[in-house]
């Protein structure tokens, strides 16, 4: 766009020299320059206004996150994991304002962690507004509940505000700056020295966000090991259903929702023209393409859930179909701004059966994660950040990270293999600092007695022995670790003759 600013030399090229002359031009510049200003203002409060919104949508998946987790455990432990997901919250919300926005987007700093801006000290500054914090606190937040879902039904309440505050103040804040912030050494925003002349692209992160709650959820997971009566002595897999699929799917739709606000909220700003601008096309138009990628890998995975686990297990199960969805959307994450639409749906397609395939390993393993959230959210979200590096195409990858000519792209797209390799490099980092962080806090918790509650505990539920009552009157009936080893049962003789009125009859005498 033009500049709507002038000065009264420029009164030359609008009248000819006088005093009236300089006059008139010095009103008409102070009002262009007043336009000017005030547009200005207006972009900056509508680009605010978009990031808050987005932010509400992110913040509430929390909701999501709690319906999902409630309908997916047994009705005794429904108050415990509620609660759980408002901690996720609250802990995060403090440890995040103390220390985690420093160490992600503190500015001035070095690759690896950033040393500003802690408690919000001195700021906002020219560039973030409080928004900005807003929006990133909802993504660290989002990161914990992930966890908290792989080691439901069986952690103490101490252990969930350890690992929650810990994880949002610490862990997911340095990986969130190697990736987004303008110094990270991984991130695709420096302005030299780019990992691989690209900077791992991870858009809304399906690495920086769903990988990282993936992989601490499953540690917790393995350091404390399966659920009472989820294997059998045999060691075979034994089903413990959550008790309400109605919530399961409620939470499904509440999480789809919100995720409008995760993946095309993170293009952060909306008033921005591609190409000089003046035209129909601009950042508004890359927007709306972000949630038609992130909805169709989403709906693609749902369907390739249903048809597949219709193939192997022989029935339709909701539940799966929530899931994979979920999948879909982990998944694509990372490239929803940088791939055509045709190509979400191969994102979806693998990333149903990545999830099937990852169940299918932490059955056979004994590993239990009552919401498959390590398998979902690490697995699915490991091949999101492939699926970039093979799909990202030129165009897109040029409008959202600007500044760089020969930025490479995706392989399958003609941009060679770069990319894919950044996104390996980020995939392998991840890994290793969420289980060197991560693993070393729930080992030591447990040494602690503070992970795991007691055997008696967990079979009556959290909800009666550690929040003073269960949620709602239920009958649990499928829950097998409530049965005796052993059960007898009263049987009835089936040629007994009734008596009438209380009298026996005289063949029983």
């Amino acid at each position: 766009m033009d500049s709507l600013t002038c000065t009264p030399s420029d009164r030359v090229l609008l009248l000819s020299s006088s005093a009236n002359a300089t006059a008139l031009v010095s009103f008409l510049c102070a009002r262009f320059s007043t336009i000017s200003s005030q547009l200005s203002d207006a972009t900056h409060a509508i680009d605010n206004t978009y990031l808050l919104f987005s932010a509400y949508l992110v913040f509430a998946m929390q909701l999501g996150f709690a319906m999902l987790c409630a309908g997916s455990v047994r009705a005794k432990n429904t108050m415990n994991i509620m609660l759980t997901n408002v901690l996720d919250a609250a802990a995060g919300a403090l440890s995040y304002y103390l220390f985690g926005f420093a160490f992600a987007f503190g500015v001035p700093s070095n690759g690896f962690i950033g040393r500003h801006f802690f408690g919000l000290n001195a700021y906002p500054s020219p560039d973030t507004d409080y928004s900005f914090f807003l929006y990133q606190w909802a993504f660290a937040i989002a990161a914990a509940g992930i966890t908290s879902g792989s080691i439901a039904e069986r952690t103490q309440f101490v252990a969930y505000l350890i690992y929650s505050s810990f994880l949002t103040g610490f862990v997911y804040p340095v990986v969130s700056h190697w990736f987004w912030s303008l110094y990270g050494w991984a991130s695709p925003f420096r302005s030299n020295n780019l990992l691989f002349d690209s900077g791992a692209i991870d858009f809304a992160g399906s690495g920086v966000v769903h990988m990282v709650g993936g992989i601490a959820g499953l540690w917790g997971a393995l350091i404390e090991g399966p659920r009472i009566g989820r294997f059998d002595r045999a060691g075979r897999s034994v089903a413990l259903r959550g008790h309400s699929a109605s919530l399961v799917v409620l939470g499904t739709f509440l999480l789809w929702f919100g995720w409008y606000g995760f993946n095309p909220g993170s293009f952060l700003t909306i008033m921005k023209g591609y190409g000089g601008g003046g035209g129909y096309y601009g950042q508004w138009s890359a927007v709306g393409r972000t949630a038609v990628t992130t909805t169709l890998a989403g709906c693609t995975a749902a369907l390739t859930t249903l048809f597949s686990k219709r193939l192997l297990v022989g029935h339709w199960n909701v539940i799966d179909v929530c899931n994979g969805l979920l999948g879909g959307f982990a998944a694509i994450t990372s490239g929803c701004s940088v791939v055509e639409p045709w190509a979400a749906i191969i994102c979806g397609f693998v990333a149903a059966w990545v999830l099937i395939g990852f169940n299918m390993l932490a059955a056979k393993f004994k590993y239990d994660d009552p919401l498959e959230a390590a398998q979902l959210h690490g697995g699915c979200g490991a091949w999101g950040l492939l699926f970039t590096g093979l799909f990202a195409t030129k165009a897109y990858v040029n409008e959202v990270y600007p500044g760089l000519s020969g930025r490479p792209y995706g392989m399958f797209m003609g941009g060679g293999g770069k990319l894919l390799g950044a996104q390996i490099i980020q995939i392998l980092v991840i890994t290793g600092w969420v289980t060197a962080t991560m693993g070393p806090l729930f080992y030591v918790l447990k040494k602690m007695n503070l992970l795991r509650i007691s055997r008696e505990d967990e079979t009556a539920g959290m909800d009666l022995t550690r929040h003073g009552g269960f949620a709602y009157v239920y009958h649990d009936e499928e829950d097998i670790s409530m049965r005796p080893t052993f059960m007898m049962t009263k049987i009835e003789p089936n040629n007994a003759n009734p008596s009438t009125d209380g009298q026996r009859s005289p063949s029983n005498v």
